[in-house]
């Protein structure tokens, strides 16, 4: 396999897990992206419950698709996950403009409002699964196992950074600034 299919593959199947099973997983999780969804204003009230379900199992579907392992499988894989977000970018872009800024419930429970980081975040990670669907390869080769181990972990590690990226950002906040500051006061 090679060595940048396998780092990326590892990230996108990261970043999908972690936002479908933040999504669902607990008491109220899917509700909650629901009302998320409403709150987006960008479909009629009836609309987002299926369409949160579909983006569900489409997040589902993304991580799996690039743990099957087969090439063609894991090039569309790829595929959906860039167009899922590009779709989410666009979403996000189209209700900053109007100037909703919900909260961000891209991996669950959050109130970081949704912003420019975050079309950003989905831009840089559906360019990036771009290059992971050109980079499959045709055949699998010979490889190193120890390059296959660091490859898999670098993906893991920057999927959990981009996953908890407005958690870490939030440590940085002065204390009383931010969406998270309520919480954080003594």
């Amino acid at each position: 396999m090679h060595y940048l299919e396998l780092g990326i593959r590892s990230l996108i199947a990261v970043v999908f897990l972690a936002s479908s099973v933040g999504k669902t997983a607990g008491r109220g999780a899917f509700g909650a992206f629901v009302a998320s969804l409403r709150g987006l204003e960008l479909l009629p009230a009836k609309a987002c419950r299926p369409v949160a379900l579909l983006v569900v199992v489409a997040e589902y579907a993304v991580w799996l698709l690039l743990l099957l392992g087969s090439t063609t499988v894991a090039a569309t894989g790829f595929l959906v996950a860039a167009g899922l977000l590009v779709m989410f970018a666009t979403a996000i872009a189209l209700t900053a403009r109007r100037g909703i800024r919900p909260p961000c419930r891209c991996f669950g429970a959050s109130t970081t409002p949704l912003g420019a980081r975050h079309i950003v975040r989905n831009v840089v990670l559906a360019a990036v699964a771009c290059l992971g669907a050109v980079t499959v390869p045709a055949t699998n080769t010979s490889s190193d196992p120890g390059a296959l181990v660091v490859a898999i972990l670098a993906g893991l590690l920057l999927g959990a950074v981009v996953a908890l990226f407005d958690d870490i950002l939030e440590l940085f906040e002065p204390l009383g600034d931010g969406p998270g500051a309520a919480r954080r006061r003594p």
